[in-house]
């Protein structure tokens, strides 16, 4: 065991857990201000379920023996509560396995958080915690198999245990979760806005975000964090782990230059949530091809990426799906142009060492890239259409229209984000006691 690499496992997770808070700010700063409790508590909710479901049978399912040795599943009650992994002899390459335990935890919580920001204003908070359960377990638990769990192999190079059929059968590169994560949670996004429908009102009362400094909070977060999700996903404080946080920082700011003037041509200024919403697309798309390519690769990637989100938001209002806060426009399209240009801008030189076209691997590498993508984004888009169609015929699952007019925090937490004022009195008092006030400063100065 290496104490160094065991660190840099647990300061990553740790990194990562920040970013479900970023991203709880980053979705509550751009929703109007009577539903930003609600977005804080979607992301905060799943928290909680999933970091249950985790310990219970999710690692399981997604690191667990594989059944049958078709890549599809891992055994769900192998390390039920995880007690057989307490011990310090398992270790995962130079790292205890409880270490990978609690960073892959992370990933799970986070992306079904992702998925909340395409139903903001109009979803009852109970039915989406059993959204987010069933979700993690029908859907990200056998993806995460397929892409993160590799096949174990002896001395002499022989299969001892397979993983799955994308990292392994495959041999798609997934670094850290462009499909297992973000082309995964953008389809699911696009399913619950379909099952959901349109707020009342959209697209001619969209809403303008509340509050833009809480926007760049968590932007800022999510970029700080996301260090932590993509350099920690080589487990390991080395050379691999250098490379691609590297990587993430000159994509990132790539795609937000590739955004902030796509807007500037287009609509003739460059706008804050622009220069967020480019940090974030940035993210997404580096996330699978940081191990992958150079970092001018990497620059050539974020500013793709940045260009293409940047048009892609506004297909929204072409083909009338009302992603509120963009998830399919961001992390969908995002996840799949990054995990495409693996095959394009892919080079020998850096840790994963694989060409792409632009280095003379020709399609090989590319088609495999696209099949990985494109198998995330059936399976996930029809087992999450299924589930929210059960929910919202059995429970229920969006808010009545005089419920999404009060607003959601209101109806389902009880609760305003905002109270001006004393704290003594409702907002509508305000006028009130202003004017009482008044007579009373009239009255001294007789």
């Amino acid at each position: 065991m290496d104490s160094g690499d065991t660190t840099w496992v647990l300061v990553s997770a740790a990194l990562v857990m920040l970013m479900t808070p970023g991203l709880a700010f980053f979705y509550g700063g751009m929703v109007r201000s009577r539903g930003v409790l609600n977005m804080l508590m979607m992301s905060l909710g799943s928290i909680g379920v999933v970091g249950v479901l985790w310990v219970l049978y999710g690692y399981s399912m997604a690191f667990g023996s594989d059944l049958g040795g078709v890549g599809l599943l891992g055994a769900p009650l192998e390390f039920f509560g995880l007690g057989q992994l307490l011990g310090a002899d398992q270790l995962s390459d130079t790292v205890p396995t409880m270490a990978f335990v609690a960073f892959q935890a992370m990933f799970a919580i986070l992306t079904v958080a992702l998925i909340s920001g395409a139903i903001a204003d109009r979803a009852r908070f109970g039915p989406w915690l059993l959204f987010g359960g069933l979700w993690a377990t029908l859907v990200y638990f056998p993806v995460a198999h397929w892409v993160f769990a590799f096949d174990e192999t002896d001395a002499a190079g022989t299969v001892t245990a397979p993983g799955g059929w994308i990292a392994n059968r495959l041999a798609a590169i997934d670094f850290a979760g462009g499909t297992a994560v973000h082309i995964n949670a953008g389809a699911a996004a696009l399913a619950l806005v379909i099952v959901l429908g349109k707020r009342t009102g959209w697209p001619r009362e969209t809403g303008k975000p509340h509050n833009m400094p809480l926007v760049v909070l968590g932007a800022a977060l999510l970029w700080f964090g996301w260090f932590g999700f993509n350099a920690g996903s080589a487990l390991a404080a080395g050379s691999t782990a250098a490379v691609v946080f590297v990587n993430t920082l000159v994509a990132t700011s790539a795609a937000m230059l590739g955004w902030i003037l796509t807007e500037r041509l287009r609509d003739g200024h460059a706008t804050t949530l622009g220069a967020a919403s480019g940090i974030i697309a940035g993210l997404v798309a580096i996330t699978p091809a940081c191990s992958s390519v150079t970092p001018l690769g990497a620059i050539a990637i974020g500013a793709i990426a940045g260009i293409v989100c940047a048009l892609a938001v506004s297909l929204k209002y072409r083909f009338g799906y009302d992603d509120s806060l963009d998830v399919v426009g961001v992390h969908l399209v995002g996840g799949l142009v990054g995990t495409l240009l693996v095959g394009v801008f892919g080079s020998a030189a850096a840790p994963a060492g694989v060409d792409g076209l632009f280095y003379g691997g020709g399609l090989d590498q590319l088609w495999r890239q696209a099949a990985g993508a494109v198998a995330v984004l059936a399976y996930s888009f029809v087992l999450s259409l299924a589930i929210a169609w059960a929910i919202r015929a059995t429970l229920g699952f969006r808010l009545s229209p005089e419920e999404e007019a009060e607003g959601v925090d209101e109806t389902e937490h009880a609760e305003s984000g905002y109270h001006f004022g004393d704290g003594r009195g409702s907002v509508t008092d305000a006028p009130a006691r202003t004017a009482s006030l008044g007579r009373e400063l009239e009255g001294s100065n007789t």
